[in-house]
């Protein structure tokens, strides 16, 4: 893809994060997948960690290498014609120099970052480490004259046996990562907490991301809430295999 091409879809990209109701980005994991969102008329996609490796029969939490995700992203992005975002789950290990380098070739134009750190026992990154990463992405995308959308996760929520009690520092940490460029941030499994997606929500100035089911959840809901930003992880595979599942129910022996 072309150096102006991938420019055009960025700012595409940050042009439909402007607008005041939320965007949903359906997350995909293979051409066929985005070409079905793209043609349903999403006007931009995302690229999930989990159900790519499943598609591809690997593990997810970096149970492939980089270039193996970035090959196979290449052929999703190639396959449509809106922009794509891509989770990169912590990093792979890379210099935020080179996985900013790396998406851009491919035609990557978002991403996402949490702050485990797969690839080193499942560590949470501190808040300062974090920031410094999202900071680095946001130097080098500037550098390269590319508005990558850096949309900053948070697990805090995922690994507290109660959600309540990590709020404040979530919140220090939601902070964080937009004082360091974070166009979007993420705080994962609340979604289904009001108090919880009100509180961070209220919390920042930019777009709060939220996983979303496609049948289980409202879209009304979110946008009452004030969600902005709406994916939806490994749930629409999910969905689709327990679809699966009851169409071919019948036809088993």
């Amino acid at each position: 893809m072309d150096f102006q091409t991938v420019v055009a879809r960025a700012e595409h990209l940050q042009h439909l994060h402007a607008a005041d109701t939320p965007l949903v980005l359906p997350t995909v994991w293979d051409a066929w997948s985005a070409r079905t969102a793209a043609d349903a008329g999403f006007p931009a996609l995302t690229v999930g960690s989990h159900p790519l490796a499943n598609s591809r029969g690997a593990d997810d939490h970096e149970g492939q290498t980089f270039e193996e995700v970035i090959a196979a992203v290449k052929r999703i992005i190639a396959a449509v014609d809106v922009p794509v975002s891509v989770d990169l789950e912590a990093g792979y290990g890379q210099k935020p120099s080179d996985l900013i380098a790396a998406l851009i070739e491919v035609g990557g134009v978002g991403l996402n970052i949490e702050d485990t750190v797969h690839s080193d026992g499942g560590r949470v990154r501190s808040t300062q480490e974090h920031a410094d990463y999202i900071a680095g992405l946001r130097a080098a995308a500037d550098a390269a004259g590319v508005p990558v959308w850096v949309n900053g996760r948070t697990d805090l929520f995922l690994h507290a046996q109660d959600p309540s009690s990590v709020l404040d520092e979530a919140i220090e940490r939601l902070r964080a990562m937009e004082q360091a460029g974070a166009d979007s941030v993420y705080p994962v499994k609340i979604q289904d907490n009001d108090e919880l997606l009100t509180a961070v929500i209220g919390a920042v100035t930019v777009p709060v991301n939220s996983t979303a089911h496609p049948v289980k959840h409202d879209l009304a809901r979110f946008r009452r809430l004030g969600v902005r930003r709406i994916t939806y992880g490994p749930l629409l595979q999910l969905a689709i295999t327990d679809a699966m599942k009851d169409m071919l129910g019948p036809w088993t022996p």
